[in-house]
């Protein structure tokens, strides 16, 4: 279908699409220690990821990000997509994936210092907030299953809720 014919229209609410990547290796994730950003995310821990650009698919761009912020390059297979209510327009859709790590070793760049962390451990550190929810609901996937689905949002008390649809 055309551009013209897509209904797009300005004012209506939007999402910026971005990926966000769980790498694994044995009992441990792959995680990025962010610098250079705001002071909220500075020292904090996130998987790899970021925007998906124009005319890139949610899977290479995930490829993409976790080679250009580990220098690593895994297995990567869709764990599932997030609907993220920023309060605001646009929102923003995140895909995320995960996969094995099979040789090398992480080299860090200018998004921060990837580090390989005990899966035990992840709960101990200073993570943005998502990521314990996320890695929970990717260990716990059974092969075959589909894709989780959900939203993500902030409560009116600040605390952020993430709902997955069953």
């Amino acid at each position: 279908m055309p551009v013209a014919d897509q209904n797009i229209k300005p004012g209506r609410y939007q999402i910026i699409p971005r990926v966000l990547v769980f790498a694994l290796r044995e009992e441990h994730v792959l995680l990025v220690k962010i610098a250079g950003k705001s002071p909220r995310w500075n020292g904090k821990y996130n998987g790899a990821g970021g925007h998906i650009e124009s005319g890139e698919s949610p899977l290479a761009a995930a490829r993409r990000e976790l080679f250009e912020e580990t220098g690593l390059t895994a297995q990567l297979q869709f764990s599932g997509y997030l609907a993220i209510d920023t309060q605001e327009n646009p929102g923003i859709g995140l895909f995320v994936f995960h996969g094995d790590v099979l040789s090398g070793e992480p080299v860090a760049g200018p998004e921060g210092e990837p580090v390989w962390i005990p899966l035990a451990q992840v709960g101990s550190l200073p993570v943005l907030e998502d990521v314990p929810i996320l890695l929970e609901k990717i260990l716990n996937q059974k092969t075959g299953s589909a894709p989780f689905m959900g939203r993500s949002f902030y409560e009116a008390a600040g605390v952020l809720r993430v709902e997955f649809t069953e």
